[in-house]
């Protein structure tokens, strides 16, 4: 079992002990976010130098009033740990066991404009019928993303990209 698995589990059974696991799961995936758009967060939080009291009173400057005293606490003992370099991949982990608990599966999708509530129910349709059951979507406005949609379903990435599906005319000519 890797560590961000046993991270995964230990914050699994917290949210479910607190009773929150939804709004739990949906801040932790906001501060994921937040720390793949900023580098420098995502090596300050990392810093094994700077002192645990540092680190802790970053994250709780910044989601002071914007998240649960739960989430905080998770965030700041994950960092305390010194596995601040591995927060994206538990919270990854975290929240596709989440979905997981509740009969369904987690896609992430990652787009460069947001999806309309249409667009997300079909695509969300689309990938049940694939998986065989309900599926949820974590979506990720993602510029780089041009034209179209990334989705990762378990360990299957559909893309769907203007990019990808060029060069796969590139590849037949």
């Amino acid at each position: 079992m890797s560590i961000s698995t046993s991270y995964a589990e230990a914050i699994h059974a917290v949210a479910s002990a607190e009773g929150d696991v939804a709004r739990t799961r949906n801040e932790l995936l906001a501060f994921a976010q937040a720390l793949q758009q900023n580098d420098q967060l995502r090596s300050t939080l990392a810093n094994a130098l700077l002192p645990a009291d540092t680190r802790n009173q970053i994250v709780d400057d910044l989601l002071s009033g914007k998240a649960s005293d739960v989430t905080r606490a998770i965030i700041g003992l994950v960092v305390n740990a010194g596995r601040g370099r591995d927060l994206d991949e538990i919270i990854n982990e975290f929240a596709v066991r989440a979905a997981t608990s509740s009969g369904k599966r987690l896609a992430f999708v990652r787009t460069a404009v947001p999806l309309t509530p249409e667009q997300e129910k079909r695509l969300a349709a689309a990938l049940a019928q694939q998986a065989g059951g309900p599926v949820e979507l974590q979506t990720e406005i993602d510029p780089s993303v041009v034209g179209g949609v990334v989705t990762t379903l378990g360990d299957n990435v559909i893309d769907g990209t203007i990019r990808s599906r060029i060069n796969k005319m590139r590849e037949a000519l």
